[in-house]
């Protein structure tokens, strides 16, 4: 299955441990932004399968498909197996959302960090809409959001305090 590019909208975020917004104020800023976009015409939406802002933005998709909503989720997960080490909990979400998935990409061969980034830019490279939860610190978010801007993607962000940004 080919994902619409033109038509298509990643996340990017950090894990929960990360954030001081609790899941329940984030994955509902989350759905609001999914369901902007499917006004604008955005029907594809790609997940990083991460704990946290990933995982909640493809359950947000999935409920709002199960609503009626013409959108489907692919999973672009970093490599096979990268959520072995993670708690029962978020295994078993991540395993519901991979069955529910239209398909499952798996970026990389090769288990570690540079998987992760290797991920973060294929996601980028498929879509034209990059929804993201950001609170300024370094690492995988802000370089995914960093590269979304050279290759000139439409980025809806929130960001700390709650305030959003819109932006290219």
């Amino acid at each position: 299955m080919k994902i619409n590019i033109k038509h298509a909208c990643s996340f990017t975020g950090h894990r929960p441990e990360r954030m001081s917004e609790p899941e329940k104020k984030v994955k509902a800023w989350l759905k609001e932004q999914i369901g902007k976009a499917i006004e604008e015409g955005y029907t594809d939406f790609i997940s990083g399968m991460q704990r946290g802002v990933d995982i909640w933005a493809a359950e947000a998709v999935l409920e709002l498909k199960e609503a009626g909503k013409n959108v489907r989720l692919f999973a672009a997960s970093a490599f096979k197996g990268m959520e072995l080490e993670w708690d029962v909990k978020w295994q078993e979400r991540y395993s519901m959302i991979l069955s529910a998935a239209e398909e499952v990409f798996y970026i990389s061969n090769i288990p570690g960090r540079a998987a992760f980034f290797k991920r973060n830019d294929w996601m980028v490279d498929h879509s034209s809409k990059l929804i993201g939860v950001y609170t300024g610190a370094p690492g995988g978010t802000k370089e995914t959001i960093e590269y979304a801007k050279k290759k000139g993607l439409e980025i809806v962000l929130y960001e700390k305090e709650g305030k959003s940004g819109k932006g290219k």
